[in-house]
């Protein structure tokens, strides 16, 4: 090549390199399609090269911004109204950028583990509910791409999706349902952050820093995690003799053209898995901070049911840490309680107290949950009803958030008396009043002293139950719905179940 034309390459290639250097990237939530809340402040972030001066319109508002010596830069947009035409977001720098088909309405974070993962696709009635998504453009979906990080990140990777026949499948389930029902009632569009990820215990989704609020459950967080990662070399050896062993039975059948349904062996958990304690949080929610929201949606806890005793603490520390990092005060924060499954055994009663540690987390200002032991499967830890979870979800918001005239809970147990050779129950949360639906008061159990319950009568009374056992004629505390997988028969008038309760503290 002639010297000249060698340089002009050259030179073309330094301006270009610089040029691409210098591309103004917006935050990975800001894409086609995008839903922004309305009413609030809107943050718009994103990286550009250190001094470049950036600039944001929308729906009238242009805001300019220099970015920092790190190349961040942010504005904020003033609280919009809803607003169900879609518009273009314009971000400069060097380059334009123009996201088109932009919403404002209301947005939703929904996160946890497989069940808030689980798809439409995957539902009881996924042939009657996708086809019929093609009447609400209005709700988009974005899938947080899964990651584990050891420190925070600031990108993440996901696009919006509008709902149709084409790509509601695809979506979270439980999310979308609750989606429905609030686009339905308050006629806005409705967003929904996916960031979930199957089989994940709690302390993954936890800030690093919110673990400081809790030294106790911290300790024994990283203790676990320590041991894991100290036993992971022989655990990755003895997996991968088992895989190869897998691998050679795979074979073998195929080769017999023989049916093969064994499963592949799980590896095991060890660096860089999604059970690292804080490592979900850093990859799949800090990227997302400080996007604007209405509040968040959360079904987990499966992983964590044999440490019940722990996931109050976990639980309310990973809440507290997502309210500071999102910087939105105390927005609303909704969950799934879990339902009712076998788990180690139909009368067992390890989910029975992780259900109890979920109430607990009710303390908390701006929470609330859905109680589903009445929706599951119990040979299946995926229920495929998730329309109704969906909608016990929006109920919740849609009185507590909203405002509606919608009542949101069954019955809560407010105190147990002792009458006559029973337990006189009392319950708040009733204006619905008491239900037997089943014909039968089922899932009631007494104790006397010798702490060993027994199934028990009960009847409704007014507005209380009047619960009886002739095996324990003197009893000390009376339980209900506390297994596995309860069989529970009091309800209120509008379906809802009644929360499961303990009146001891054994």
């Amino acid at each position: 090549m002639h010297p000249r034309l060698r340089f002009l390459a050259f030179f073309a290639t330094v301006l270009l390199a610089g040029r691409l250097h210098a591309v103004v990237v917006p935050a990975p939530l800001f894409t086609d399609n995008a839903v922004l809340q309305r009413d609030k402040p809107v943050p718009v972030w994103g990286t550009a090269d250190a001094g470049e001066k950036v600039s944001v319109a929308f729906a009238g508002q242009t805001l300019a911004t220099t970015a920092d010596a790190s190349g961040r830069w942010r504005v904020d947009l003033a609280p919009l109204p809803a607003n169900a035409e879609p518009a273009e977001l314009v971000i400069k720098g060097t380059n334009t950028i123009t996201l088109a088909n932009i919403l404002v309405g209301e947005v939703w974070l929904a996160s946890g583990q497989s069940n808030m993962e689980w798809v439409v696709k995957n539902t009881n009635d996924a042939a009657l509910d996708i086809p019929a998504s093609a009447r609400f453009p209005l709700i988009r979906h974005i899938q947080i791409a899964k990651k584990v990080a050891e420190s925070p990140l600031s990108t993440a990777s996901g696009a919006w999706k509008v709902a149709g026949p084409a790509t509601t499948g695809d979506f979270s389930a439980a999310a979308y349902f609750f989606a429905l029902d609030v686009h339905a009632i308050l006629n806005v569009p409705v967003g929904i952050i996916n960031s979930s990820w199957g089989g994940t215990p709690v302390e993954s989704w936890i800030n690093p820093a919110a673990y400081q609020s809790i030294p106790t459950e911290a300790a024994a967080v990283n203790e676990r995690w320590t041991k894991t990662l100290a036993a992971y070399p022989e655990a990755k050896i003895k997996h991968e003799a088992a895989l190869a062993t897998w691998k050679a039975e795979q074979a073998a059948a195929k080769a017999a053209n023989q049916p093969f349904t064994k499963t592949a062996p799980r590896a095991p958990a060890g660096p860089g898995h999604q059970n690292t304690p804080a490592g979900l949080n850093n990859g799949m929610i800090a990227p997302l901070a400080p996007y604007a929201l209405r509040g968040a949606l959360w079904y987990q806890g499966e992983s964590n049911a044999s440490r019940a005793s722990e996931y109050n603490a976990l639980f309310s520390a990973m809440i507290t840490g997502w309210r500071a990092q999102f910087a939105q005060g105390d927005f609303p924060f909704y969950w799934v309680q879990l339902a009712n499954f076998k788990a180690n055994g139909l009368d067992g009663t390890e989910w029975a107290f992780l259900r109890e540690a979920q109430t607990r987390t009710l303390s908390l200002p701006a929470t609330g949950q859905a109680v589903i032991t009445d929706l599951g499967d119990v040979n299946d830890i995926h229920p495929r009803n998730k329309k109704d979870v969906g909608r016990r979800l929006a109920r919740v918001a849609l009185a507590r958030t909203y405002g509606q005239s919608v009542i949101d809970s069954g019955p809560v147990f407010a105190k147990a008396e002792r009458d006559g050779t029973g337990f006189r129950v009392s319950f708040t949360e009733t204006k619905s009043g008491l239900r037997a639906p089943l014909n039968t008061l089922s899932g009631f159990e007494l104790a006397g002293d010798d702490k060993v319950f027994k199934p028990a009568a009960a009847v409704i009374e007014g507005a209380t139950v009047l619960v009886t056992s002739t095996e324990v004629p003197a009893p000390a505390a009376v339980r209900y719905a506390w297994r596995n997988a309860p069989v529970g028969g009091l309800f209120n008038n509008q379906g809802l179940p009644a929360v499961p309760f303990r009146s001891d503290t054994w």
